[in-house]
């Protein structure tokens, strides 16, 4: 599909196009520095020269941990031209699990910030395997070799003289961690062609051109942006807490730069969303607007889009990181249809498979499948589990074989892997899929099986409710379903018995909410560090479980 091996040899090609142009920026806090594509070609070739004079060459696994920055990108793209493996953890996932993802993956060389390294010493990470450290932050931090030096010492060789390394597409080019929302992060293992797959597909599927402009707040999703040609606008927030952002800022940057381009999770949307309806502040430069990490509902959705204009559009991709992206829809079609299906129940409406991919529903379980049957394929409407074939499906998580044997599916040639999303959803008689949450948060009773976006989806409808969540507490010897309620600012006030009698009655409307009568009030949600968006529904369940034993 791609017709590169590896997306850092989309830089040359930029490059040559556009020398000039920006490329990448950074926030005063960050040094306020710019780039240009001739430049960013030009330095992360010094940097993966003196990469590999200090031993980090192709295939060496490199654990990269660094904030948004002009670094991070020339440091991502070195490595990449080195055939390096890059290892990405997101630190929120807490530090046992950070210790239980370092021991998996055994990287062999660490470049990170001076926090990165304190920590690795103060928890003994990679004690055993690390013989390379790097220190990507201060000069003056006394741990590892200062990137400046390793800069120095890229300069020091004849830039005419380096070659990319000869990276086929079937090789390692990345372990990029899943989030853990359903347990332990797992490693998954990219290769070349995975990468340059995507650049493709999300040029195709929203008509990116060269020269747009992007403000990417999740900084994986930037590293896409300079071999799509776009200049990347490095937010002045903190990546990990979107949902505290300051909409001021991430405003202000669109302004200034002209952002034609932006990803936000839903979160930050509705943080920066309700911003601009309450100062009633138009974004007329922005030509699309991304958003993932979980369903935004029809209310961030219209927030947001009041500051748009009326042919801009709010996409939301469905996908995970095993296979990223599988569909897409678009704000209006939610917004003038699917949305009232939700609010009785239907689901979410994902969109129409992306062309390449390849989307079936088979019936739910917990055992491998070996081998791919299309006598495994339900009909449109039976809601299944979610399995998808594409360009962009991951083919093992690194060292997790048992997890491997339970998401994949092989084609009878062992050619095709087909990848078991943990997610529950249907297809309708349009080709759309329908999601319905994920496998684990299923709620079965002694009559019944709830999914949890299907009941959401009813009581999300509530104008007081901000957003629900079904979990399963054991009461008298049996799993009650209980919908927890985060409230909307405005509604903290109200008498909470007479919502939960309304939110009763809103139930009472539809078949599989009718016998749901328990109901929790949550200030705030636990969620995911990468998007505060995906909402942790095992945590939510150990408290409701607490709750009711008072």
């Amino acid at each position: 599909m791609a017709s590169v091996a590896n997306i850092s040899l989309y830089l040359p090609i930029m490059a040559q196009k556009m020398p000039n142009r920006m490329a990448i920026t950074a926030p005063p806090y960050r040094g306020g520095d710019s780039i240009t594509f001739g430049e960013l070609e030009r330095e992360s070739s010094v940097i993966a020269m003196g990469l590999e004079e200090i031993g980090i060459k192709r295939k060496t696994r490199t654990l990269l941990m660094a904030q948004p920055s002009l670094d991070f990108y020339l440091i991502t793209f070195a490595l990449m031209k080195i055939g390096a493996i890059l290892i990405m953890i997101d630190p929120g996932i807490g530090l046992k699990n950070l210790g239980t993802c370092l021991a998996e993956t055994e990287p062999e060389a660490f470049i990170g910030i001076p926090k990165a390294h304190i920590a690795r010493l103060l928890f003994g990470w990679g004690k055993g395997t690390l013989k390379i450290i790097v220190n990507s932050g201060s000069m003056f931090f006394p741990i590892g070799l200062p990137i400046s030096k390793v800069k120095q010492i890229g300069r020091e060789r004849d830039i005419s003289s380096f070659r990319p390394a000869d990276s086929k597409p079937e090789d390692e080019a990345a372990i990029l961690f899943t989030s853990g929302s359903t347990g332990v992060p797992k490693g998954v293992v990219y290769t070349h062609d995975i990468f340059a797959n995507q650049v493709e597909m999300l040029r195709e599927m929203y008509g990116i051109e060269e020269g747009d402009i992007d403000l990417p707040t999740f900084p994986l999703f930037g590293l896409f942006a300079p071999p799509l040609g776009m200049s990347v606008v490095i937010p002045d927030m903190d990546a990990t807490r979107p949902a505290s952002v300051n909409p001021a800022k991430i405003v202000g940057a669109i302004k200034k730069f002209k952002i034609t381009n932006m990803f936000g999770s839903p979160a930050l949307l509705n943080r920066v969303g309700r911003y601009t309806h309450k100062n009633n502040i138009k974004l007329p430069t922005l030509k699309r607007v991304i958003s993932a990490g979980a369903p935004a509902s029809p209310q961030i959705l219209e927030r947001f889009s009041a500051a748009l204009n009326p042919n801009t559009e709010i996409y939301t991709p469905y996908g995970a990181t095993e296979s990223l992206p599988v569909s897409s829809i678009g704000s209006r079609e939610i917004l003038e249809e699917t949305k009232y299906k939700t609010e009785q129940g239907w689901g979410v409406c994902v969109g129409k498979p992306v062309d390449g991919v390849e989307v079936s529903i088979i019936a739910i379980g917990n055992t491998p499948i070996e081998r791919w049957s299309d006598k495994l394929l339900l009909k449109n409407g039976e809601v299944g589990e979610i399995v998808v074939k594409s360009p962009v499906v991951t083919k093992s998580y690194y060292n997790r074989p048992k997890s491997t044997r339970l998401a994949k599916i092989y084609s009878e040639d062992g050619k095709d892997v087909y990848h078991r999303m943990g997610d529950l959803g249907y297809l309708d008689s349009r080709g759309r899929l329908w999601f319905c949450g994920r496998k684990a948060h299923r709620v079965i009773t002694d009559t019944d099986v709830l999914f949890s976006v299907p009941c959401e989806g009813v009581f999300n409808a509530h104008p007081d409710v901000y957003r629900s969540a079904l979990v399963g507490v054991k009461m008298g010897g049996k799993n009650r379903p209980v919908i927890c309620i985060e409230l909307e600012e405005n509604a903290l006030s109200r008498d909470r018995g007479e919502i939960r009698s309304e939110l009763i009655r809103l139930g009472q409307k539809f078949p599989h909410t009718k016998d749901i009568e328990h109901f929790l009030f949550k200030n705030k949600f636990p969620v995911d560090i990468r998007h505060n968006a995906k909402i942790f529904r095992e945590r939510l369940a150990e408290w409701a479980a607490e709750e009711f034993e008072r």
